[in-house]
């Protein structure tokens, strides 16, 4: 009998040193591949990284500006030959355009 526990034992501490170098080595292999998966999840997208604000609009040209005026005034200008406008509601937006 004193054999046969002699094997058990040896059994036993065979197995559970077997046992703990596993759960190590599985512990670190799983380490590495979250450190793995965080370094090219920071590669993707970089931390802090922000898209730069949309550029403003340049703003319209002095010529731009006044063909616009002018075409706005020979629309009034037409609208009052058409009798839609009245001189004095043609006046009045002239001046608004104009200011």
């Amino acid at each position: 009998m004193p054999g046969l526990l002699r094997g058990v034992a040896r059994t036993a501490v065979v197995a559970g040193t077997a046992t703990a170098v596993s759960n190590r080595v599985s512990r670190r292999q799983q380490g590495r591949w979250a450190a793995q998966a965080e370094e090219q999840q920071a590669y993707q997208q970089p931390q802090g990284y922000q898209q730069p604000p949309p550029t403003p609009a340049a703003p319209p040209s002095t010529a731009d500006e006044m063909t616009n005026k002018i075409d706005q005034l020979k629309q009034l200008g037409d609208l009052k030959a058409q009798g839609i406008l009245s001189e004095a509601e043609f006046e009045e937006q002239k001046r608004r355009l104009l200011a």
